[in-house]
């Protein structure tokens, strides 16, 4: 395990100028198809969720070149889509379903750094889990903004800690949690047992103890 969290950190030192970032083009509501040549803010928002994922590795300039096609190549091989190279309807569904633009990449970081700060990585890496758990759960609302901001859902966001200024090391532990690590075992749930205070999350089927957060279904 070690080993591995260490390759992920090494690979993902080129990503995090641009998770830092907050003055990139904003992203469409419904992007456009794209293709070689296109240039455009939707053309960043590609990249860079490509990039999260692992499979582009050049800078996020907006430009959509050999590189960017090779990489929506290997990712539409990768989750069975038509390997064109063009980023269609279907390629932007499975984009936005299996990775975060900008934004929800900051909201991520931000939960993670607020809630797991003290926690091993690791542990980091499994608050970031339970978020994506949940965005793929019919029980929770279908947007990393809502997800986060339900009422009474995260302590962090209760208590104000949430707005605290996140370091690499979160940024690092959402990509990890974005490209599909779960060290929960798929909770939706976490809690502290030395200051929880519901009866009922504590009758939640229990996934494993990381550090001081017990995992729950």
């Amino acid at each position: 395990m070690k080993r591995f969290v260490l390759v992920m950190l090494i690979a993902a030192v080129g990503l995090i100028p641009a998770l830092g970032s907050f003055n990139q083009p904003s992203y469409a509501a419904a992007a456009a198809t794209l293709k070689q040549g296109s240039q455009s803010g939707d053309v960043w928002d590609l990249q860079f969720r490509l990039k999260a994922l692992g499979y582009y590795q050049q800078q996020l300039d907006g430009v959509y070149g050999a590189a960017t096609t090779a990489a929506v190549r290997n990712f539409q091989t990768t989750y069975g889509l038509t390997a064109d190279g063009v980023t269609g309807t279907s390629t932007w569904s499975a984009l936005r379903k299996y990775s975060l633009n900008q934004a929800d990449m900051d909201i991520l970081a931000k939960v993670i750094y607020s809630e797991a700060r003290g926690e091993s990585y690791v542990g980091q890496v499994a608050v970031g889990a339970v978020v994506m758990n949940r965005l793929k759960s019919s029980q929770f609302p279908n947007t990393i903004q809502n997800i986060v901001f339900q009422e009474g859902a995260f302590t962090a966001v209760s208590d104000g800690q949430y707005w605290l200024r996140p370091d690499k090391t979160a940024y690092l532990a959402a990509q990890d949690a974005v490209r599909g690590w779960d060290p929960t075992k798929g909770a939706i749930y976490y809690f502290n047992p030395d200051t929880a205070t519901s009866a009922w999350i504590w009758s939640r089927p229990q996934t494993l103890k990381i550090g001081s957060h017990i995992f729950a279904k």
